[in-house]
């Protein structure tokens, strides 16, 4: 494995749930500590600033910690563990999934399950299963058994799933947590590229907490970066897959990172997402557009920061996103982490004062 592919590796694997991202915050601690100064906010979102010409503008790349988990809901009096979701997940995802689950005793092994097909009506099987019906099995035959293993109310559980390169020669890989670890690697793989160089401004690179239930990591951290110009690093979900029509596949894996044109938080910021779109075109970095009509990404937080703050998300197309097993190509990361770097080359401050709307 290469430098980038280790670092894939060590994000994805870590922990970190929306509200318990210990794991993936000290690896992105391990990672950024040799490059920049450290700061946290009392939320627990991590902050590195890398100072450049000037301290001003002050250049933001959010990528969020989190990912999509479960929490410890009831045991039930035969041992079964209900659970709640941190994030969105499709229901079809989840059965026959193993998962762990985090105590104060250590890690406890589980698997997702419903009722038995052999046990269902004709009816129940035509039926999609709801996520109500739906419990973890760690082997138990009583709550006594599942609390003595340091099971409890609140525990958070976390997906297993290993990073793997996909066996084809166009470096394609396969994780959980790609949302939002690959935003959070893109933030050390640029700062990474921007040593030696003299940017003209000051460079905040964050890993946000809690943006997949509420981008709440966004709000704190603006407030202690007080940006002026703020990029959301995340996936954007991709359409080249079985199901969708072809007039309707937007983004494919290996065409370039996609810049969103709109979700529900935020509508970019146009001068900035032209700004993005020429400097694609001048370094020839290819480009997708994506258009995401649920969710919203960190920026849809930042840029409403004081009197607001120009702003864009840029996105890994990646397939099966709020699963356990993503799928992305590195081309795409390479190609974001060139593009991120010359725009953070030209937003000196006549730049970044130009982008406010006429």
């Amino acid at each position: 494995m290469d430098k980038i592919e280790l670092l894939l590796k060590e994000l994805t694997e870590a922990s970190g749930i929306s509200g318990y991202e210990d794991g993936a915050r000290a690896v992105m601690r391990k990672h950024l500590a040799p490059l920049v100064e450290l700061s946290q906010d009392k939320l627990g979102s991590i902050i590195c600033k890398k100072p450049g010409k000037s301290a001003a503008p002050r250049i933001m790349l959010a990528g969020h910690m989190d990912e999509v988990g479960f929490m410890v809901k009831v045991i039930n009096k035969e041992g079964f563990i209900y659970f709640t979701p941190l994030g969105g997940w499709h229901n079809q995802n989840l059965p026959a999934h193993r998962v762990i689950i985090q105590t104060h005793k250590g890690d406890v092994t589980g698997v997702i399950c419903t009722k038995p097909n052999f046990h269902m009506t004709d009816e129940e099987r035509k039926k999609m299963i709801e996520r109500k019906d739906m419990f973890i099995d760690i082997g138990a035959t009583s709550r006594e058994e599942v609390e003595k293993a340091g099971v409890r109310t609140g525990d958070p559980i976390v997906p297993i799933s290993q990073f793997t390169i996909m066996s084809n020669a166009k470096k394609t890989y396969l994780a959980k947590a790609f949302d939002d670890r690959i935003g959070c690697a893109l933030v050390v793989a640029i700062l990474r590229e921007l040593e030696g160089k003299a940017h003209p401004n000051t460079v905040y690179g964050v890993g946000t907490v809690q943006e997949e239930v509420g981008v709440r990591g966004a709000h704190t951290s603006a407030e202690a970066v007080n940006p002026d110009v703020a990029f959301a690093l995340d996936v954007s979900p991709t359409g080249d897959i079985p199901g969708t029509p072809a007039d309707q596949q937007t983004e494919k894996i290996g065409s370039g990172p996609a810049v969103v044109l709109y979700d529900r938080l935020m509508i970019p910021n146009v001068r900035l997402r032209h700004l993005v779109v020429n400097t694609a075109k001048e370094i020839k970095v290819p480009l997708q557009f994506s258009p995401v009509e649920f969710g919203g990404y960190d920026t849809g937080a930042i840029h409403m920061h004081n009197a607001g703050v120009p702003g864009l998300a840029l996105g890994i197309p990646t397939r099966h996103v709020h699963s356990d097993s993503g799928i992305l190509r590195r081309s795409d990361f390479d190609q974001a982490v060139k593009l991120m770097v010359a725009i953070i080359m030209k937003l000196d401050a006549k730049t970044v004062a130009g982008l406010a709307p006429a």
